[in-house]
């Protein structure tokens, strides 16, 4: 792959270029240094493959859960081949996704048991709405 400006980089890691420059700010993604001279590039920053790559284990890394702060020790680890402490963080992210699925889980009980109650045509307030109405608990 040849070079791309910012917005290349941006389609082909599937983000606005306003979060190319957000995981810059951050530490996450280095910024080139723009080309000087009088060439035909304008002095644009030119971004290559690596960054590519770089930007698309952050987006990974995200869905997968972890937080900016993590991935920043993700790709640290990767220029140390710190293979624990990696796993460390991963075994940390499986267990806060454990607790999320129980809570997503007890959600969905609560959930289903209120759309029973609905539809079971008693008098009074729908118990879906009441249910999320602070002001009558």
């Amino acid at each position: 792959m040849a070079t791309t400006t910012i917005a290349g980089l941006a389609r082909e890691g599937g983000v606005g270029v306003e979060t190319v420059r957000y995981y810059q700010r951050r530490g996450l993604l280095d910024t080139p240094e723009r080309p000087g001279g009088s060439g035909t590039d304008g002095g644009v920053r030119r971004y290559g493959p690596d960054y590519v790559r770089r930007l698309r284990f952050v987006r990974s890394a995200q869905v997968a859960g972890f937080t900016l702060e993590q991935i920043g020790e993700l790709l640290a680890l990767d220029a140390t081949d710190d293979r624990a402490r990696a796993r460390a963080l991963a075994n940390e992210r499986i267990v806060a996704l454990d607790a999320r699925i129980v809570e997503l889980e007890t959600a969905r009980a609560s959930l289903r048991q209120l759309a029973r109650e609905c539809g079971s045509g008693s008098e009074g307030p729908c118990p879906i709405l009441a249910a999320f109405d602070t002001e009558r608990v």
